[in-house]
């Protein structure tokens, strides 16, 4: 079992409280196109508030409430919004991407 931590797990700069609760990391997965609905592609690449207030509740573990995420300190809804846009990048330019942060 690997110990390596998951790249889209952003760890929390101020952590949610959930009753007795506290939650320090959240991990983000990629959506599908259901559970982007209602909310424009392009609005959640220029970070949105409203956008990313919607669609966060639909692809965090744990899960978290649209309270939550409202709640949220505006330095780690920036983190998850930038991880969850390189979710909507086609491979191809990711890889792109990648390779030439290398050179």
């Amino acid at each position: 079992m690997s110990n390596e931590k998951n790249p889209n797990t952003v760890e929390l700069d101020t952590p949610i409280k959930r009753g007795t609760q506290e939650i320090t990391e959240v991990t983000l997965r990629k959506p599908s196109a259901g559970e982007l609905r209602g909310v424009s592609l392009q609005a959640i690449c220029n970070f949105d508030v409203d956008a990313l207030l919607k669609v966060l509740p639909r692809v965090t573990t744990p899960a978290l409430t649209a309270h939550e995420v409202h709640a949220m300190d505006p330095a780690d809804l920036i983190q998850m919004g930038d991880k969850f846009a390189g979710f909507l990048a086609p491979k191809k330019a990711m890889a792109d991407f990648l390779a030439s942060q290398t050179e």
